[in-house]
């Protein structure tokens, strides 16, 4: 995918995310997480995270019934080939479990940051 068409695409799901995405994102926005700056839908290679704190090189994506193993193996190598850490959530997972999963980003949080 051309970066105009991944940047148009990225804007798109900017507007269109998924419940659990806007549930999550309500938690990680504003630096509301261990001071963490996170955007959203944003382009690495030729895909889109759902989220980056790119000064922590940590993205964190969402998965609902649309994806396959072998598909989230390749994005995921293909992001940490761009110097990302992965955490991968179902979406089911954010919207049952949301303490559960920013606990874990928290601590995700805390090992990038060395401590």
């Amino acid at each position: 995918m051309g970066e105009g068409k991944l940047t148009r695409r990225a804007r798109s799901l900017r507007r269109d995310m998924t419940e659990a995405e806007r549930k999550l994102w309500t938690r990680l926005r504003n630096r509301q997480l261990e001071n963490v700056k996170f955007v959203k839908q944003f382009p690495i290679g030729p895909y889109v995270a759902d989220f980056a704190a790119r000064s922590l090189g940590l993205v964190i994506e969402l998965d609902g019934g649309q994806h396959g193993e072998g598909k989230d193996a390749a994005r995921t190598r293909l992001i940490e080939e761009h110097g990302y850490r992965v955490l991968r959530f179902w979406n089911n997972d954010v919207m049952n479990n949301l303490e559960g999963i920013l606990e874990t980003i928290v601590r995700e949080i805390r090992i990038a940051r060395g401590h």
